[in-house]
């Protein structure tokens, strides 16, 4: 086919650098929500305040607070009811209600917070590989990059298992203590070239925790994530009752009945010793109270009484 070429000055309306630029992806860019969180109820909840200015020791004590005043927990499912995750939901449940979470819940809160007070973030979803057999699992964890001062931080208070007590340096190789609990990011090619891994040591050897790649996640997506693991006939969370706080160099965990205690520190670190451990079997009518003391979850009667019978389900009784 013959083609007709342009021999004027006009330019043309086609072809490369022409079209005008093209419009922004999303119209809403705020992702977090930072603006529908009560601030000053949830900075109460976690006992801090005064000026605190987007900086790495704001990050630090912020995280540190919300990992020892919010505890993990799954409660709710137990109680039939839905998992909204929504700011002003999660402020309601886990700030003005004195309850926890689980990580889905946790980390869209310290979001909403972190960006508040300032921070730059994005959210990554992770597999959970603590307690696992070496078979991939699906992505179902959250957690959080906060960038300060030129240099990533990763931020994650959802983690039931054990994790970070504070951020962590997100450098490949990186290995600390916080508080005696020895943690280790190192960058990994399992399933794609963008993975790394977080890994704790007992005393004996390392142990995996999650893996993760750093494709941006939204709000959204966790919705998504939230609807499998609170529906799912065989998701962990609807088949035992969970809680976990962690508060410095103390952990503690319970799955139904079964209280767990971990400590740690300088001394039995530079002996070589691992954690110690205390397991307490508990009664099923203790429950209300071990929850409100250790954990500082706040069970009504009529609630109380309906997890009670949730885990003597679990548990055959």
């Amino acid at each position: 086919m013959a083609t007709t070429k342009n021999t004027t000055n006009e330019p043309s309306t086609s072809g490369p650098g022409t079209a005008p630029p093209p419009p922004p992806v999303f119209t809403d860019r705020d992702f977090w929500h930072g603006s529908e969180l009560d601030v000053g109820a949830y900075l109460d909840r976690l006992g801090l305040s005064g000026d605190l200015p987007p900086t790495l020791h704001t990050l630090t004590a912020v995280h540190r607070a919300h990992l020892a005043a919010i505890p993990f927990e799954n409660l709710r499912l137990l109680l039939d009811r839905p998992i909204p995750l929504d700011v002003p939901s999660l402020t309601d449940k886990m700030v003005h209600h004195h309850r926890g979470g689980y990580c889905y819940e946790q980390n869209l809160l310290l979001a909403a917070a972190l960006d508040r007070l300032g921070f730059t973030l994005t959210a990554f979803s992770a597999r959970v590989l603590a307690g696992g057999d070496g078979r991939p699992r699906p992505s179902t964890h959250a957690l959080l990059k906060v960038e300060q001062d030129g240099s990533p931080w990763l931020v994650d208070v959802g983690f039931g298992g054990g994790g970070l007590l504070e951020p962590f340096p997100f450098v490949d190789g990186h290995q600390t203590s916080q508080d005696g609990w020895d943690l280790r990011l190192d960058r990994i090619s399992e399933v794609g070239e963008e993975e790394w891994l977080l890994r704790s040591f007992d005393g004996k050897e390392w142990r995996n925790l999650y893996s993760f790649t750093t494709a941006g996640n939204l709000p959204q997506d966790y919705a998504i994530f939230s609807h499998y693991l609170t529906t799912h006939p065989r998701s962990p969370f609807r088949s035992r009752m969970m809680a976990a706080r962690t508060i410095g160099g103390t952990r503690y965990s319970l799955t139904d009945t079964t209280l767990t205690v971990e400590r740690v520190g300088r001394d039995r670190k530079d002996s070589g010793v691992g954690p110690e451990q205390e397991v307490r079997e508990l009664r099923v009518e203790e429950l209300g109270e071990v929850l409100r003391e250790v954990f500082d979850i706040r069970l009504d009667q009529g609630e109380r009484g309906a997890v009670e019978e949730r885990v003597r389900g679990f548990l055959g009784v």
